[in-house]
């Protein structure tokens, strides 16, 4: 379908054009100088003394989970409105999932409170996922670990760029993991980050991110060591030079396209508090800077999100809804547990919850276009 407006785009140029055209006449192609020097400025850029580039975030999560030493019998607390990969991660190791609800309507990110209250002997780790950009409550939530002697992994793929009190979401927990997948606020295509300020996690998925052995080919072509040992059950989890030169120019247009996403977010906020007040427009208030990765809305309970969504697409606006709760999933139903009691926050806003177009290059006139369709949408379907 040709729409009018995606959901999403990327914002490509002549500069990742020429940065591999680079690599492509290097001769080196895999985990090479690009990488590493990608490595060291994304570093730098969130604050953390380690980044270790992999080749997707679901790989960055699975590295980030064993890190940790979540393993078979052990429990982590996640929140079931997330991509699937977040659960998936801590499954990969062994260990259980267990869900807890999100804060309110109003913050769709996992609630310190309902994390609590899931902590048993068990509990090994907490997996937190900043929704759409938007800041966990990491002071609470690190609070609780401190407390209970559990390790924090982030899943920051939607937050690159955002941060809480001056701190980059993703340096605040033991390790982070970031998305450089094609929707996301900067793309390598496919690829993802690990980052952390711990040596030992920091080695541990060096190791593990490439077969588990002890030196890379890299390392062996420039005459740093010639030969290897294998230490750990390892996995090809290596990130290519090609979509590391990518990164290297994704980051350096990142704080712009972030600045231009959070003007189209003021502007839907001011377009549907005035003129759609029945529409729901969760993160309203301020905690921290966020991302803006994408731009949720709430339908108003009894109208029905498929119907809406259908009218905007024959408008040309294409939009989506974030996510299926990973609790609704057949691999992930556990009829031992009333999920409509512990998780009823989640179920009531992915119910109602629709994503619409936000990404940098959109232009003025094709969020009128999408204010408009929404608007009316609404209206005919009575809201």
């Amino acid at each position: 379908m040709d729409w009018r407006v995606t959901l999403a785009d990327v914002n490509l140029g002549i500069e990742e054009e020429n940065a591999v055209l680079e690599v492509l006449r290097s001769g080196w192609l895999t985990m090479g100088a690009v990488t590493q020097a990608f490595e060291h400025e994304f570093a730098a850029f969130v604050g953390a003394k380690h980044a270790i580039a992999v080749n997707n975030a679901t790989a960055a999560l699975h590295l980030a989970c064993l890190a940790v030493g979540l393993g078979k019998g052990d429990e982590a607390i996640i929140p079931s409105l997330t991509f699937v990969a977040t659960a998936n991660a801590v499954r990969y190791t062994g260990a259980k999932v267990v869900f807890a609800d999100i804060e309110s309507e109003d913050w769709l990110c996992i609630c310190p409170r309902a994390i609590e209250e899931r902590v048993t002997e068990k509990t090994k780790a907490i997996v937190v996922m900043h929704y759409a950009g938007y800041a966990c409550d990491m002071p609470e939530i690190m609070r609780i670990a401190k407390e209970r002697g559990l390790a924090v992994v982030e899943d920051a793929a939607h937050a690159v760029g955002a941060s809480l009190d001056g701190k980059a979401l993703g340096t605040w927990g033991d390790v982070g993991c970031y998305s450089f997948f094609g929707n996301k606020n900067m793309t390598t295509g496919e690829g993802g980050m690990v980052v952390t300020n711990d040596d030992q996690i920091a080695e541990k998925v060096r190791i593990l991110r490439s077969h588990g052995m002890t030196t890379l080919t890299w390392d062996r072509h420039k005459g740093h060591a010639s030969t290897y040992d294998v230490v750990e059950l390892g996995y090809n989890y290596r990130l290519d030079e090609i979509r590391s030169a990518i990164g290297r120019e994704q980051l350096k247009k990142l704080p712009a396209g972030n600045a231009r996403r959070e003007v189209f977010v003021r502007r839907y906020r001011e377009a549907f508090t005035g003129s759609a007040q029945s529409l729901g427009l969760p993160f309203a208030k301020k905690r921290g800077l966020s991302s803006e990765h994408i731009f949720p809305v709430l339908l108003p309970e009894g109208v029905d999100k498929e119907a809406f969504r259908e009218l905007l697409k024959q408008d040309g606006i294409q939009t989506s809804f974030h996510y299926p709760p990973v609790h609704t999933f057949e691999i992930y139903r556990d009829p031992l547990q009333r999920f409509e009691e512990t998780l009823w926050m989640t179920e009531n806003v992915s119910r109602r919850q629709v994503t619409l177009p936000l990404f940098p290059t959109m232009t003025d006139e094709q969020q009128g276009w999408v204010i408009e369709s929404v608007i009316k949408a609404l209206q005919r379907l009575g809201a």
